[in-house]
């Protein structure tokens, strides 16, 4: 619903030799580098756009991402990527809000 918070959770717990991203219609919002020396969520992330300006939280333990006052338009499909030396583990979240 409109205004409510959604919460990704990941599952898991980061450590510092993966790398996080994630994604919402191919574009990265959000990412925690290996070291984390560098974490950015929306605006933050180049090539990202002001769409979730200070609505997300992203959690550097865990990696779980929250979206605060959600709107319609961040209805769709967010994809996590996480990168562990050779391999790389995706998952796939659907969110709708009305």
């Amino acid at each position: 619903m409109e205004g409510d918070t959604v919460t990704m959770y990941t599952g898991g717990k980061t450590n510092q030799q993966d790398e996080m991203r994630w994604y919402f219609n191919d574009i990265r919002i959000a990412q925690i580098t290996k070291d984390l020396s560098f974490i950015c969520t929306d605006v933050q992330c180049k090539y990202s756009d002001a769409r979730f300006r200070e609505r997300l939280k992203l959690d550097h333990q865990t990696g779980s991402l929250t979206i605060t006052n959600t709107e319609t338009t961040d209805s769709g499909i967010y994809h996590n990527q996480v990168i562990s030396g050779n391999r790389i583990n995706h998952a796939i979240f659907s969110v709708t809000v009305y």
